[in-house]
């Protein structure tokens, strides 16, 4: 797998910086201000790469099929994020899918306006720079994980990244709204379902944490990045 199928830019709001309130309307007249259904697909692979997108209502998974037709999650973005951005690096034709999981609005600039805001703001070319390089990190660690953890590492670790960076502080507690569905988070950390609803099941017991289908309370952050390491 192509490292660069990892370079999806999570958690960033640049609403403050594009789409529409910063374009101008020879731009705005060049661009698209969609809204997507549930269940929509707002691109598939092999299409063409020719837009950057911008989220900014409403979820969108992006993943691809493995050769075997499995779903690989790659992430679960939220409003303020982006994606589609390999178009930028020279991407011709889209390597996974943009999938709508609740109902969306995005924006999608073209390739030539994208890099004409590039070219003028140094702000929004210094933002993808650091978020390229970012992206890059984070697939070192993705990789290091997926060969060196085990499974309920994985997805422990990836409960206290989840309410790390999407978290909302309550008092001494993190809370997730909107929650991933088990599936969705075997799909992103490469396990099972049943192993999911186990590590889940554990994690609660311990009242580490609570969780239902809208959100996940973490009571203790410390304790939960401990049983990153715990053994089996």
């Amino acid at each position: 797998m192509s490292s660069q199928s990892f370079w999806y830019l999570e958690n960033i709001d640049v609403t403050h910086i594009l789409c529409p309130t910063k374009l101008t309307k020879e731009e705005m007249d060049r661009h698209i201000h969609k809204k997507y259904k549930k269940g929509e697909y707002i691109y598939l692979p092999n299409e063409m790469s020719d837009r950057v997108f911008f989220l900014t209502e409403g979820r969108v998974k992006i993943g691809a099929y493995g050769e075997s037709g499995k779903e690989i999650t790659k992430a679960i973005l939220g409003r303020g994020e982006v994606f589609g951005e390999l178009s930028l690096i020279g991407e011709d034709k889209r390597r996974d899918f943009a999938y709508v999981m609740e109902e969306a609005t995005v924006c999608a600039i073209s390739l030539e306006v994208m890099r004409s805001l590039m070219r003028e703001r140094t702000d929004l070319n210094m933002f993808f720079m650091k978020i390229f390089g970012g992206r890059m990190i984070e697939l070192e660690q993705r990789l290091e994980s997926l060969v060196f953890k085990d499974s309920r590492a994985r997805i422990v670790e990836y409960l206290h990244d989840l309410a790390t960076k999407k978290g909302q502080r309550v008092g001494y507690e993190m809370l997730v709204r909107k929650f991933l569905t088990q599936e969705e988070i075997a799909n992103i950390t490469a396990t099972s379902r049943q192993t999911v609803n186990t590590v889940l099941n554990e994690l609660r017991e311990k009242n580490i944490i609570t969780f239902d289908r809208r959100r996940l309370l973490v009571r203790d952050m410390d304790q939960l990045k401990k049983e990153i390491a715990m053994p089996v």
